[in-house]
């Protein structure tokens, strides 16, 4: 998967993207999906913008494919730019500030055991208790954690206890993303 996507297609990928969210602004029709052949395949993705200090200002993304994978970005943009429940929607004059990011994901795969578990590689899911939560590849290296640090605060946004990915019910799942920004 890698191959497809090279800087070429990654900077139409994130074109797009941008301009799903300025059409919505304009309130004018979607922008025609890029004729990238991966885009057509069932995929998932998140969608992350990041503010003019570099802060989080919206991510959202799908764990499962369930729909071409351009839909799921057009869908995704349009969800991190104005759907967040933790950030305000997006305003018009904010489109030229953001970043965006893109993280295309392999499919969740069950770990036995948490060694399993590679920072910087995978990103990770907990379910416990009816809870679950979730960090992309790159949410640990780029917050300096390590492994245990990492899954307190998987537990922690899962709502649950810190320690409660030490429980003997907790389960995880690992992925890989692709993941480029502008």
């Amino acid at each position: 998967m890698e191959t497809v996507w090279n800087r070429e297609n990654q900077n139409t990928v994130l074109r797009f993207v941008r301009e799903v969210i300025a059409a919505e602004f304009a309130g004018s029709p979607d922008p025609a999906m890029p004729e990238i052949p991966e885009l057509r395949k069932t995929g998932a993705c998140f969608v992350t913008l990041h503010g003019s200090a570099g802060e989080l200002r919206g991510c959202i993304g799908n764990l499962q494919a369930f729909e071409n994978l351009g839909d799921n970005l057009r869908h995704n943009a349009l969800n991190a730019a104005f759907r967040d429940p933790r950030f305000p929607p997006l305003d018009p004059e904010e489109l030229s500030e953001i970043t965006l990011e893109v993280s295309i994901l392999s499919s969740p795969e069950p770990i036995r055991t948490i060694q399993e578990f590679e920072i910087g590689r995978h990103g990770i899911i907990l379910q416990r208790s009816g809870r679950s939560a979730v960090f992309l590849p790159q949410v640990a290296p780029e917050q300096g954690w390590n492994r245990s640090q990492t899954l307190t605060y998987l537990a922690r946004k899962a709502g649950l206890p810190d320690d409660a990915w030490q429980y003997a019910d907790a389960k995880f799942f690992v992925f890989t993303a692709t993941v480029f920004g502008e």
